[in-house]
């Protein structure tokens, strides 16, 4: 469990598992609310128990409690750079709940991120901001963070069944 170094005292931040992933859900759910998408159905919450609890986990996620409430959370994964020949820390998700924002938790959450991708050898670490999330953005680029000019493409797995050849 890590604990903060600066002025939040009371923040701690703990690594998901069985026993406190209902708190997780909720704030996955809190975040989709915040970035109008639909939040995960059912099966999906059973997928992402399984996927992140695993002995070989697809993902690590961490919670941000304050004096024991859960207030944020990370999850992250590890991609490959074959120009660095290294990994990368790829931050899928920073939540910190709107009623706790402008505190240091997202601040303290993202240095632990840092943190990990230094201490799993990483060169560096990459993620995404919704183009119209400003209070994000600012954020990140306050934090030395710089923006790419990649733009980002998708299938969902609709599309790629339709697509493959049989």
């Amino acid at each position: 469990m890590h604990s903060p170094h600066h002025g939040q005292a009371r923040l701690t931040i703990e690594r998901v598992v069985e026993s406190n992933f209902d708190d997780f859900l909720g704030l996955v759910e809190a975040l989709a609310q915040y970035e109008r998408l639909n939040p995960p159905d059912d099966v999906a919450k059973q997928r992402l128990m399984r996927d992140g609890l695993s002995s070989a986990p697809l993902f690590e996620a961490y919670l941000g409690r304050l004096d024991g409430k859960a207030v944020g959370y990370c999850v992250y994964f590890t991609t490959y750079s074959s120009f660095l020949a290294m990994p990368t820390l790829y931050l899928e998700d920073l939540f910190v709940l709107e009623t706790h924002r402008r505190g240091g938790i997202g601040l303290e959450m993202f240095e632990f991120c840092m943190k990990k991708a230094v201490e799993k050898g990483c060169g560096r670490m990459e993620w995404c901001v919704l183009d119209w999330n400003e209070p994000a953005i600012r954020f990140y680029e306050k934090n030395g963070a710089r923006r790419l000019d990649w733009i980002f493409y998708r299938l969902t797995r609709e599309e790629m069944e339709r697509r493959i050849p049989r």
